[in-house]
């Protein structure tokens, strides 16, 4: 009989990377090779998106603000230098939340702006 020397290792390798892989699609979560491929692609694209993340809130942020200066007949280039003139210190995130959530204090800040 043939000596199996890291039978466990293997066996806990696979076990664990058919782990990481369920509930994808056909071979990738059956096969070991395919199983290897799949994750390896799912990390280069979960490292490229945890840097797109960023961009992408940051556009939803000034759309949402946007939306609002617009209906006070300001846009968004003009708005952005006009705060930073007048020592507003308010990032992006927050600005969004406010005209989000509380337009009319939005609103005030829009006057102290201008």
């Amino acid at each position: 009989m043939t000596r199996v020397k890291k039978g466990v290792n293997a066996l806990k390798t696979r076990r664990n990377i058919l782990r990481k892989v369920k509930g994808y699609k056909h071979g990738r979560s059956k096969k070991e090779r395919q199983a290897n491929e799949a994750i390896f692609h799912a990390g280069t694209y979960a490292f490229a998106h945890r840097r797109d993340k960023k961009g992408d809130f940051r556009r939803l942020w000034n759309v949402k603000m946007s939306a609002l200066l617009k209906e006070n007949g300001i846009s968004y280039s003009k708005f952005i230098p006009l705060l930073k003139k007048s020592n507003i210190i308010l990032d992006r995130k927050i600005l969004s939340q406010i005209a989000n959530e509380a337009p009319e204090t939005f609103k005030k800040i829009l006057e102290s702006v201008r």
